[in-house]
């Protein structure tokens, strides 16, 4: 008999992935903050992850989900859309987010590992 993981760690396995595109595209915009021109982008994450759910259901989707632009609340002279507080705060909520995605993931795995151990 096998494990089937994906069925096993449920939906947290794909919050992780989501969590961690998420992060990439925080950082890059942090990453950008002073870049003349950049336009700041952020993932919705809720929208991607029922995506991910409804593929794995066998419902057609639209494909993976792009990330959308960012509208500032005060725009910069040169064009660039990136407020520094707002990417640090939302940068802090993924953050927050992924690591309690992780527990779940891990107490999964430690009920696996005790079952399988028979305890």
């Amino acid at each position: 008999m096998t494990i089937n993981f994906k069925d096993a760690l449920g939906v947290h396995a794909d919050t992780l992935a989501l969590r961690a595109e998420r992060t990439r595209v925080l950082a890059t915009n942090i990453a950008n903050e002073s870049t003349p021109g950049f336009t700041a982008r952020d993932v919705d994450f809720g929208a991607m992850l029922q995506e991910r759910i409804d593929s794995d259901n066998g419902a057609p989707t639209l494909g993976e989900g792009e990330p959308l632009y960012r509208v500032p609340f005060h725009p910069s002279a040169d064009g660039n859309t990136v407020e520094i507080g707002v990417e640090q705060a939302a940068f802090s909520q993924n953050a927050s987010d992924f690591q309690t995605s992780l527990t779940f993931v891990n107490m999964q795995i430690r009920g696996l590992a005790k079952a399988i151990n028979g305890q």
